[in-house]
């Protein structure tokens, strides 16, 4: 037997990288050979993922987090000298101790994409996942008001840009109330209104759109990372591969790594089990995790050692 441990990060308990170790520490044990591939959609790590698959150079910048506060965040610089810049780093929920979506900006975004095109890449790549902002990019357009040609930003999710604020504002602090006025500014925000249909457009709180206005291409972000790391040829020889995330549920399915990997497994003839801390899919080959973060190496180890027998 031989397994890839492929999971995306558990957000607030593990990155992708740990969590995989820590599947692979179970399979070990058991005396079963392992692969170490973490993977990731444009969210949260997406950087860490593509710079322990491909190397490359870590950069800093100061910039604003999102309720104006500076605060030192990363890009990576690839070794084909395409900057990769993820929207977490700079206007993540992690970088917050509070959830106002009413004043988060995502100026600090702009600010980390102009630090990366000093440098003159021959690329731009952005991570549009995991930020604490609503406000359809107008902070980033603050900063910005063009991009590279052939920019490329990574959609998590497919959500459209008026869906953003019901499905997601509430995950970032939101209020009835504030949902209704986020909707409200979205709508308002002429410039964006014929890229609203494009799914991807709801990525970010309305990033997306924001990037199809100023000329980026959105794409699916499991799909380009996978690619980029050559999920497929790490999957020849393997029986099995394990992926998941924190939460299994309905969005898991609209574009999350774990299940674009699942997929991707089923096409190569390689069985794919899914986990996750919390389990809202009724699917098989889904194993759920304690539920407690605290835990989540040790539940990991768990799984791990689960599956190989």
């Amino acid at each position: 037997m031989r397994a890839l441990a492929c999971p995306a990060s558990l957000k607030g308990a593990l990155s992708a990288g740990e969590a995989a170790a820590a599947l692979a520490s179970g399979f070990r044990l058991a005396g079963v050979e392992v692969d170490e591939c973490p993977i990731a959609d444009g969210g949260e790590g997406t950087a860490e993922v593509l710079f322990a698959a491909l190397g490359g150079e870590w950069r800093e910048a100061v910039v604003e987090d999102p309720l104006g506060r500076s605060i030192r965040a990363r890009w990576l610089l690839l070794p084909s000298r395409v900057a990769v810049v993820e929207s977490a780093e700079a206007i993540g929920l992690g970088v917050l101790a509070e959830r106002e979506p009413l004043r988060a900006s995502s100026r600090g975004l702009g600010e980390l994409i102009r630090a990366a095109r000093a440098e003159w890449p021959a690329g731009l790549v952005v991570g549009l996942g995991g930020s604490a902002t609503v406000d359809g990019g107008a902070g980033m357009r603050e900063v910005l008001s063009s991009l590279p040609a052939g920019t490329v930003a990574l959609c998590d999710v497919r959500t459209r840009l008026m869906d953003a604020a019901r499905l997601y504002a509430p995950q970032k602090g939101a209020t009835p109330e504030d949902v209704q006025e986020l909707e409200r500014r979205l709508a308002a925000t002429q410039d964006l209104t014929r890229f609203a249909d494009r799914p991807g457009s709801g990525s970010a709180g309305g990033l997306g759109a924001a990037f199809a206005a100023l000329g980026a291409r959105l794409v699916p972000g499991a799909s380009y990372v996978l690619e980029l790391i050559r999920f497929r040829e790490r999957l020849r020889g393997m029986t099995l591969a394990v992926s998941g995330e924190g939460t299994l549920d309905e969005t898991t399915t609209e574009g999350k790594a774990p299940w674009r990997a699942r997929l991707v497994c089923e096409h190569e003839g390689v069985r794919c089990a899914l986990f996750g801390g919390r389990v809202e899919l009724d699917l098989p080959d889904v194993h759920a995790l304690s539920g407690d973060p605290r835990r989540a190496a040790e539940d990991l180890r768990a799984l791990g050692r689960k599956l190989a027998a």
